[in-house]
Formats: C-alpha cells, structure tokens, sequence
C-alpha cells in the first residue's frame, strides 16, 4: 500500500481494537472491516508496462467515460482530444506517468466537489495538472480531478522532472476523476465505457 494511506488504516483500527477492549465485539468487527478496507483501498499494485514505445499508457485506473475533441483552454490552449477516466471507490488509486519525457508545467486549480461522473467537474473541481514533452516535443496534459467524496490530490512529481512512462506520480483519495489530453495527431485506442488500469493499459499510439 501506499504510506499515505496508513493514517486511515490506524483510526479505524484503534477503534476496533477500543471497542474490543470495552465488551463491544459487534462494534470492534465493524472498525475492523473499515481498516481492511482502507488498506484495500490505498493498494499499490506493480504493472506490466506495454513495450510498444510508441503506446501511450493510462494514467488511471477506472472506466472511460468520454472520448471527444475539445478546446483546452488553460494549458495547451489548442484543440486536443480528450480521455476522461472515472476512478471508482474499488478502482487502484495509485495514478502513473502516460508516457516519458520531462514536467514542464504544474498547474493547481481550486474549486468545487462535484461529482466526478459529471462533465462541469472537468472545469470547476479541484485539480491538479500536469504538463508533459516527450523527447520527440509532443505534449500531453493530464488532470487529477477531486470528485465528491475524494477530498485529498497527492502529487510526488514537480515541474522540471524526468519521468517514465508507468511510474508512480501520485494518487486520489476515495473516489475522482483524471482527464488526459492528447494530441490530435496521436490515435487513441479506448472507446466510452471500456475498463482500463494504469500504467499497463494503452490509451493511444503516437501516428
């Protein structure tokens, strides 16, 4: 598991193990579980990263909710198309690099918790993006996007970072939403509705 997770794992069970200690085993089974859960949750899987070097992976695990073409206005300020993951309450929320290159743009936005299933969550909820070129100038934008129970983005990468593509940046606690933007150049390989994990399941290819 990932070691921001401990502290969630810690409070439920102390409790289990109070109510335990004070003659209430129905109520220590409960916290208990809770603990188990959590540590499910904050889950760190390894993945087969694709060897294709032309594969651009997914930087979430989740179900596709939306493939479209789209203005970016913040960042790119170009027309990209968008990927947009959902991360479930049961999904790996370990998120991981689409493709190497270097950070060359970090960008946190404040707002609201709106549910991530929504399409206004991609403008007005909390998040956190980055901006990444591949050795060859391609860039892909991709947002961590907080939904209505994920309350917490965790970033471990800044601006100015060599990455590889399928390593670890980060994750979002309890339920989100992540928004990769490609180029319009670039194929893309996932359709509304497929299922899809991080660092192992390709997104798109470069053409």
């Amino acid at each position: 598991m990932v070691i921001e997770g401990i502290p969630f794992v810690i409070a439920p069970l102390a409790l289990a193990v109070a109510a335990w200690g004070l003659g209430w085993p129905l109520v220590g089974a409960v916290f208990f579980g809770l603990a188990v859960f959590v540590l499910w949750f904050f889950r760190n899987p390894d993945r087969a990263i694709p060897s294709d070097p032309n594969a651009i992976v997914s930087p979430a695990d989740g179900r596709v909710l939306s493939v479209e073409k789209v203005f970016e206005s913040r960042v790119l300020k170009e027309d990209a198309q968008r990927v947009s993951i959902f991360m479930g309450l049961t999904d790996v929320h370990v998120n991981r690099i689409p493709y190497q290159g270097l950070i060359v743009g970090a960008f946190y936005h404040p707002g609201k918790f709106l549910s991530a299933f929504k399409e206004k969550a991609s403008l007005d909820n909390e998040q956190q993006a980055l901006l990444l070129e591949t050795p060859e100038g391609k860039r892909i934008l991709f947002i961590q996007i907080a939904g209505l129970v994920a309350r917490r983005i965790v970033t471990w990468v800044r601006e100015g970072a060599r990455v590889e593509r399928g390593a670890r940046y980060g994750l979002i606690r309890f339920g989100s939403r992540m928004d990769v933007y490609l180029p319009l150049r670039c194929r893309v390989t996932v359709k509304p509705g497929d299922r899809v994990a991080g660092g192992s399941s390709v997104l798109g290819v470069w053409s």
